[in-house]
């Protein structure tokens, strides 16, 4: 498993004073596979505006979810090991069993990677370490830390091809497809 890290969660007290709620790891992290990549939930919000209250928490889900609720958001931050062989000859059914894992069968495209795969949603993603190629249906790019991805609800895989970890910040808003898309 990918090393750890705190998630600090603010409200407000009963005055409607800035209060620290919770300080501590990240409460949901799973696995997609057996190399990975880990995804570290921190936050969802269920609709926009998101309503900020004292101290409600962060609103329930039956585990771990690819794409944000409609309406919602979602930051999680991923550990990308670094792609194996064995991963990158995943056939199309363990493919989508990875994905069905999150909730996420839907996204399954399969293509140019075994784990393509396309979410109605505007993703930032906010590389905090390693590299990492970012595969799309035409063309690939290598990002590295401090490189922020826009992904605009496109066809995509992300393929470690490094020999170190790769950790990426993704915040994740509901989307809608417009134009034939």
């Amino acid at each position: 498993m990918s090393k750890s890290f705190r998630r600090i969660i603010t409200g407000h007290d009963v005055q409607g004073r800035a209060i620290i709620a919770s300080d501590g790891p990240p409460q949901r992290v799973e696995s997609m596979g057996p190399n990975g990549p880990w995804l570290h939930e921190i936050w969802s919000t269920l609709e926009t505006p998101a309503p900020i209250d004292r101290l409600s928490g962060e609103p329930p889900e039956p585990g771990l979810i690819l794409a944000p609720p409609p309406r919602g958001t979602r930051i999680r931050v991923v550990d990308f090991a670094p792609e194996t062989a064995e991963d990158s000859a995943l056939d199309a059914k363990t493919a989508l069993e990875h994905f069905a894992k999150i909730g996420g069968a839907d996204a399954f495209t399969g293509g140019r990677h075994a784990m393509m795969h396309r979410t109605e949603t505007i993703d930032y993603g906010i590389v905090l370490e390693g590299e990492i190629t970012l595969i799309v249906d035409e063309g690939e790019t290598v990002v590295r830390a401090g490189d922020v991805v826009v992904q605009r609800g496109t066809n995509h895989a992300w393929a470690n091809r490094s020999d170190a970890n790769c950790r990426i910040a993704f915040v994740l808003i509901d989307g809608l497809f417009e134009d034939g898309l």
